[in-house]
């Protein structure tokens, strides 16, 4: 082992900053552990939770869906048809267009989305229960930044087919 790799492989004292690159990346891995042993709890898996926490509060088409989970609609097809076996989900015909289809939760999808949100939300703030209100407003405010600059770049980035920018 070299010294550059016994270096990276020793933990950093509590105090010492991470620098922007680890903290981000460190911090996500945590956030998704977090994530993870929750959805486990529920036998879902983090694609299933992200679906049920898009679509708390909204109902959106299947081509949307698929846009905000960053998967093609093949796969959230397949996903939505394992959530509505389950009773998690339901599909919505709109009375203006019968072929366009919404997907929205399911009274039992509902439920489970909220205990999730309760459970994570608990998790979470174990995480920052020293931090005072201002110091716990400022996290809020830069991670509130970070996503809707992270929504703004992927918006603007050409789609990996190359056939444009993504709307």
């Amino acid at each position: 082992m070299t010294t550059l790799q016994r270096t990276r492989a020793r933990p950093k004292a509590d105090s010492e900053d991470l620098g922007i690159v680890d903290g981000l990346v460190q911090l996500s891995f945590l956030v998704q552990t977090i994530l993870g042993r929750i959805a486990a709890r529920h036998d879902l898996s983090i694609i299933q939770v992200r679906m049920l926490g898009v679509l708390r509060g909204r109902e959106p088409g299947m081509l949307q869906l698929a846009a905000i989970l960053n998967l093609d609609k093949s796969s959230v097809t397949g996903l939505v048809d394992r959530a509505i076996r389950r009773g998690l989900v339901r599909r919505i015909t709109t009375a203006e267009d019968r072929r366009a289809v919404h997907v929205g939760l399911a009274p039992r999808g509902q439920e489970l989305a909220q205990g999730f949100a309760r459970e994570v939300e608990r998790e979470l703030s174990l995480l920052v229960k020293d931090f005072g209100q201002a110091k716990r407003k400022r996290l809020s405010r830069l991670a509130s930044e970070l996503v809707r600059e992270g929504a703004r770049l992927s918006q603007a980035t050409p789609s990996a087919g190359g056939a444009g920018e993504r709307r």
